[in-house]
């Protein structure tokens, strides 16, 4: 930590810690984390988040940007999910899905939206009905 303020040692020691490969990777972080003056968790955190590599979550700034990439990926996951089941119940349905249209619906990522269009998608008669703003 003598040299903590040096970028370059930052860098290297976020290197090293991340070739550990034993279960103890998480607490070198967390001493190092919470022994370095604010200056340095920032340039910590810098390093870390442009990284390619899997860090361990239990740091403040960790928690959040994990805890935020799960809500997001957990929402998209959603969204691809209904729209895949709007497709099916067309499908299942023998209705005709254009590409303009099957486009609109994956690049949905409102789930509220895609969960009225999986409901009118059971009774639609063409794939207008699904759309149409008065229901169908």
């Amino acid at each position: 930590m003598v040299h903590g303020r040096d970028r370059k040692v930052v860098e290297a020691f976020t290197t090293a810690l991340a070739d550990v490969t034993d279960e103890h990777s998480p607490d070198y972080y967390e001493h190092a984390y919470s022994m370095s003056a604010p200056e340095i968790r920032r340039l910590m955190e810098e390093i870390m988040k442009s990284a390619s590599t899997k860090w361990p979550v239990y740091s403040p700034f960790a928690r959040e940007h994990f805890g935020r990439g799960l809500a997001e990926g957990t929402v998209k996951g959603k969204a691809e999910e209904a729209a895949r089941s709007v497709l099916l119940v067309l499908a299942a349905r023998g209705l005709d899905v254009p590409d303009d249209s099957r486009a609109r619906i994956i690049a949905c990522a409102d789930l509220a939206q895609l969960e009225t269009w999986v409901t009118r998608a059971a009774t639609a008669q063409s794939i207008q009905d699904l759309f149409n703003e008065a229901g169908g």
